[in-house]
């Protein structure tokens, strides 16, 4: 098949049970009818937060806010992420 936008062969790859037409030049995806569904059916639920919800955030002076943020966690990949990284 062909890249839509700029005509280069599309490559195929299957991730997660899921196949995915990429353009190796313009990095745009392409999915065969049903794939998405598959996408949907197994991406996790997320919460939606209510207005005015503000969750757990720091209500701290400016000296244990730099000392919080000099440490970050690695962030585990998302299902989307995993699933298009290639």
């Amino acid at each position: 098949m062909e890249c839509p936008v700029d005509h280069a062969v599309l490559q195929m790859t299957e991730r997660q049970g899921v196949e995915i037409d990429y353009c190796p030049r313009c990095r745009g995806i392409w999915l065969d009818r049903g794939e998405l569904d598959k996408i949907i059916d197994r991406a996790p639920d997320v919460a939606v937060p209510r207005p005015g919800d503000h969750g757990d955030e720091q209500h701290g002076s400016y000296d244990q806010q730099q000392r919080s943020s000099s440490y970050k966690k690695k962030r585990k990949e998302s299902f989307l992420g995993e699933l298009f990284d290639f």
